[in-house]
């Protein structure tokens, strides 16, 4: 599939069409008047930027939530919003947009976009800037390090004056800084392994599902080895613009549907891996 680089607010950004929910959309729709449903509205007058889209603003490449693949962008989180495209008789679109941007929420604000997912913790101070669903998904932090490194946790990367690096703007950023580390930080999760495989950095700490989906390479696995796990309590969510409630209520409304129908559970096993212990 094609793409079209766009620049919006300064920032160069590509645009993906998913495949989506196209013929379950084309179903809905077909059997909906034109009074159904006005311009910039989706099923149940829920507002969209687009017509006959659901726009979503997300950050490549963060495997397994989104990445590329065959020139499409797949993941769980594209996979979740295509439940809620479904549900909105409408096509899901991805913008690959900078992460800094979510936290303020820009992309929504200027109305680029309708929603934001991109494996991103629900934080207090973004909760000031944008609204979120109902937590998708339980997270963790993990730190990978050189297999001939000689540390295996934070305290040693610190006690043997390791480099430690992180992405930018995420929360293993913000946890590292608060553990008294001033990170090496990168763009991309790209980015951060790359300064990994360079000797930029010797550690980097990033979210335990992006450190999984890494060593399934055997050229990762062979030079990296998973040191310690971080419980830091996080969730992520699903954003949209500040008050934008039929928007968040579809979101949710989705989640929620999916994990009680065993949709969530059969997209996480095909994403990210098995369920955690004590689901089933």
């Amino acid at each position: 599939m094609e793409f079209t680089v766009f620049r919006v607010l300064g920032q160069r950004f590509r645009l993906r069409t998913t495949v989506t929910a196209l013929a379950a959309g084309a179903l809905l729709t077909a059997g909906c008047s034109s009074s159904d449903e006005s311009p910039g509205e989706a099923a149940g007058g829920v507002p969209v930027v687009e017509v006959g889209k659901l726009t979503t603003c997300t950050h490549l490449p963060y495997p397994p939530f989104q990445f590329e693949r065959d020139g499409k962008v797949v993941g769980f989180d594209v996979a979740l919003i295509d439940l809620v495209a479904k549900k909105l008789g409408v096509e899901q679109k991805v913008l690959d947009t900078p992460f800094e941007n979510f936290k303020t929420g820009a992309f929504l604000n200027s109305g680029e976009c309708d929603l934001a997912a991109a494996g991103m913790t629900i934080t207090d101070e973004r909760k000031k800037n944008v609204d979120f669903s109902v937590p998708y998904f339980d997270a963790t932090q993990a730190l990978l390090v050189g297999g001939k490194s000689g540390v295996r946790t934070l305290a040693e990367v610190k006690e043997r004056k390791k480099k430690l690096g992180a992405q930018a703007g995420t929360t293993g950023e913000s946890y590292a800084k608060g553990q008294g580390f001033d990170p090496v930080a990168f763009e991309s999760s790209d980015a951060v392994l790359n300064g990994l495989r360079t000797g930029q950095v010797d550690a980097v700490v990033t979210d335990y599902p992006v450190v999984q989906e890494w060593l399934k390479d055997k050229a990762v696995a062979d030079a990296f080895v998973l040191g310690q796990n971080i419980d830091t309590g996080e969730q992520y969510g699903i954003s949209v613009k500040k008050g934008n409630d039929k928007l968040r209520a579809a979101v949710d409304r989705a989640i929620m549907d999916a994990r009680a129908d065993g949709t969530y559970d059969k997209l996480y096993e095909q994403w990210i891996g098995p369920l955690p212990q004590g689901r089933s």
